[in-house]
């Protein structure tokens, strides 16, 4: 199995909960470290952004999976990158002594999508919830969403109208499959292309806060103080 090399940012004191991002295509573990901090400011969060295991003949950065066709990844780049990840995810929870109660997984393009995968995989524990641009719900042999035990599971989609890399159908779909399971989901799309549009922050911002605050209240994730030593 692949050990993912990764990024950290250090919370300032003990840390409420546990954000991993997941690159694009082509990029490497760097890459979502400024929108950590666009999206958790006061750093009251543990970050870690891993690289992907893959590289390509052709192309620069790292990549999650092989793309035969939009929306259905290679199936064996797509497994082997799941397990990487699962193993990843399961040591930064040793680790730290945050529980998948207090993650959020995200990421953008292709890293959405392996958020989605692990967030909603059978095999894997619910996260608080999911961070997901400009991505989508994999459709790969081997893999299944398990939407019938993550009814607590909050979602937040957001997506270009404009996006020629990623259509903003994926998003629309991802949404209704998601919301009609009963999942919690926020919503948005707005005028720009295969990107994550500065406006849609400060609403992730607000959801991630309150998705956290939500864990808290229903007894999924421990009482954690904001920001305490």
């Amino acid at each position: 199995m692949t050990s993912l090399l990764s990024a950290e940012r250090l919370a300032k004191g003990s840390p409420s909960g546990l954000l991993v991002l997941h690159h694009g295509r082509g990029t490497d573990e760097h890459d979502l470290l400024a929108l950590a901090d666009a999206l958790d400011p006061d750093r009251r969060l543990h970050v870690v952004s891993p690289r992907a295991p893959l590289t390509l003949p052709g192309w620069p950065g790292y990549h999650w999976y092989r793309v035969p066709r939009v929306g259905y990844p290679d199936p064996d780049s797509f497994h082997a990158a799941y397990a990487a990840l699962a193993s990843l995810h399961e040591e930064l929870w040793r680790r730290t002594g945050l529980g998948p109660e207090d993650t959020i997984l995200g990421g953008f393009s292709m890293g959405t999508v392996m958020s989605y995968a692990l967030g909603l995989g059978a095999d894997r524990p619910p996260p608080a919830g999911i961070l997901a641009f400009s991505g989508f719900i994999a459709t790969v042999e081997g893999w299944q969403p398990d939407l019938g035990s993550r009814e607590q599971l909050r979602v937040f989609v957001a997506h270009g109208r404009h996006d020629s890399v990623i259509d903003v159908a994926f998003a629309r779909r991802a949404r209704d499959l998601l919301a009609g399971a009963g999942l919690e989901v926020e919503y948005h799309e707005s005028a720009v292309s295969h990107q994550i549009d500065p406006s849609h922050l400060p609403l992730a911002r607000s959801w991630l806060a309150h998705t956290l605050e939500c864990a808290r209240t229903l007894g999924l994730a421990p009482d954690r103080e904001l920001g305490s030593p």
